[in-house]
Formats: C-alpha cells, structure tokens, sequence
C-alpha cells in the first residue's frame, strides 16, 4: 500500500463506537460516532446495521465509498474464531481492501504505547488484558467473566459490595459501612429495602454499575471490608499482567503496562497505589500508566502499522486526538 493509503479505524464497544478515517499520512479525514455494537444482545445483522450508518457516515463526510484497509478493534471479539467471524462480516460490507480485527482492549493497549508492544489491563464493566509484541506475537485471556475465571470490573464490584453489605445487615458477615452506603445511594434506608427494590425493579438492575463508585468512596473513608474489595480488584490486575507479560518473554524487559477503562481511568488512589506497589514486586521492571486517549486512536495506530506508515504519520495521527 502506498502513501495514498487510507484507513477506516473502527473503536466499537458495547456503549458506543467511534469511527475514524485516516491517510497514511496521518491525517483525519472524518470520523463519526455512534451506537454500541453488541452482536451477542441484538444479533450479528442488526449489530452489523448500526454499525453501517456510523461507518457510512464518517465515508461520506470523507468523500470516500471505501478504503484500503480496515482496522476494527470490537468489543464481543473474544476469541479468534469471533474474530475471523466479525472480520467476514465486515468484508462484505466493501468498506476496505483488507480487514482486520481484534479485540477491542487492543485499542487501548496501542493507544498508549509508539510501538505495538507492551500489555493493556482494561477494567470497565468488566476486565480484559491484552499484550501484544512487534513480531506479531499477542498474549490475551476470554475474558467472559467468572466462567473464565475472570473477578471485578464495575459490574463484578458492585455484586462484590452489595454481598458484603447484606451480609453485614443481616448479621451473617463483617461490619462495613457499605450497609448504609449503598442504599443511601438511591435514597434508601436499608439494604433490605434495596434489594427488595432491585428484586422488584423499583432500582433497575442497570443502575448497579452506580454503586462502584460508592464502593470506592467508603473505601477511601477507611471501612476495612471496602478496602479489601479494593485491594482484591488490583490484584487481579496485577495478576493478568504478569501473566501476560510472561507469555510474551517480557517480564524481565522494561516494558509498560497500560491501565484503561472506567475504573482504572477514574484514578483511585487506593486503587493505584495498590497496583502499583503489587507490580513493582512481581514485575519490577514492568510501567504502569493510565491511558487516556480515546480507544479510536489506538485502532487508527493499527491501522498504519498494517499500512506501514512512518513514524511521524503516527505522530501527526497522535496530535489530532491529543495524545
């Protein structure tokens, strides 16, 4: 592919998707936002159809009907075969010559890093890790939740919290403040009457992920049984990186390990601190860092690795989205 060579970067998560069309240079020609891609609720063709009017827009503000390649980082994009699957999908939509897809924790990993190398811890609704090296080698885990052994994320915390505290009301746990915290949350005086609500739908159950953040500040207030949850959720953290950077021979090489999603990006100290000292021990030789760019950026960066673009189309790509 040569210096005219455009590429379509795709950023689809389960809330959103962002869309980029980029040159080889490193220009952004358009990019566009759009709804969550979520094949495994909705079907793989209505998926597909939201999709198409995100991508269809950002090609038309471009003043293009396709490109040269597509890198698409997808969220549901577990495993390999899921990948082969998706990337078929999208080549028959025509959009590019060449496609490419991946998991979408890749994004945030090759947003953080100049080179394709290094390991991505993401912790959002669940939690994934990724690593990846410039000879193509990749480290990744299925990241299903707890049937793949996976524990935490937003979701996992909030059902972490929510256990403890109503065995702390009910007398069969420890004392923790989480008792009071979480109901007063949504105005309530007990966690029976949560879970009575949450049983009932008088608190939809979507409305769980609003508890972490409670999770976080009773923990910061020093309650022993938050601060536990807390120290748990970074030692897994701790654990899937390492992990990863064994698979890929990097664990006695300097190498950084990105830190991404809501959790992780809101910066809790404990959180933080934690981690950092649990790595410093296991991995001494392995950085953490908060990613904040935007996922799309990291899908864009693929893509000109794949079109073999020089490093200052990657640094032009970088400040467009202020990375």
């Amino acid at each position: 592919m040569g210096l005219t060579a455009r590429v379509l970067a795709i950023d689809a998560g389960n809330s959103k998707t962002d869309v980029a069309i980029v040159s080889s240079d490193g220009e952004v020609l358009s990019t566009a936002r759009g709804g969550g891609f979520r094949p495994p609720a909705v079907g793989l063709d209505t998926a597909m159809t939201t999709l198409t009017h995100t991508v269809t827009q950002a090609l038309s503000t471009a003043g293009l009907t396709t490109v040269d390649h597509v890198s698409a980082c997808l969220a549901n994009a577990d495993f390999p075969v899921e990948e082969d699957q998706l990337a078929a999908a999208l080549q028959a939509r025509g959009w590019g010559t060449t496609v490419t897809v991946r998991n979408d924790t890749f994004a945030i990993l090759r947003a953080g890093v100049t080179e394709p190398r290094g390991v991505a811890v993401v912790c959002g609704a669940g939690i994934n890790c990724v690593g990846m090296r410039p000879d193509g080698r990749t480290a990744r885990f299925p990241a299903l939740g707890r049937v793949s052994g996976d524990w935490g994320g937003g979701w996992g915390l909030s059902e972490e919290a929510l256990w403890h505290a109503a065995r702390a009301e009910d007398g069969r746990g420890r004392h923790t403040a989480l008792a009071h915290t979480l109901p007063a949350h949504f105005g309530l005086p007990s966690m029976y009457a949560l879970i009575e609500a949450l049983h009932l739908g008088a608190v939809e159950q979507s409305r769980r992920h609003e508890l972490t953040p409670v999770l976080f500040a009773t923990a910061a207030d020093g309650d022993p049984v938050a601060r536990t949850i807390v120290e748990r959720q970074a030692d897994e953290v701790v654990a899937m990186a390492v992990v990863a950077l064994t698979r890929l021979d990097l664990l006695d090489e300097p190498t950084p390990v990105l830190l991404g999603g809501g959790v992780l990006a809101a910066r809790h100290a404990q959180l933080d601190g934690r981690i950092a000292e649990v790595l410093s021990d296991r991995a001494p030789k392995a950085t953490p860092q908060v990613v904040t760019a935007g996922p799309v950026l990291g899908a864009a960066l693929l893509g000109l690795d794949t079109v073999a673009a020089d490093k200052g189309a990657q640094e032009r790509l970088r400040a467009h989205f202020g990375a």
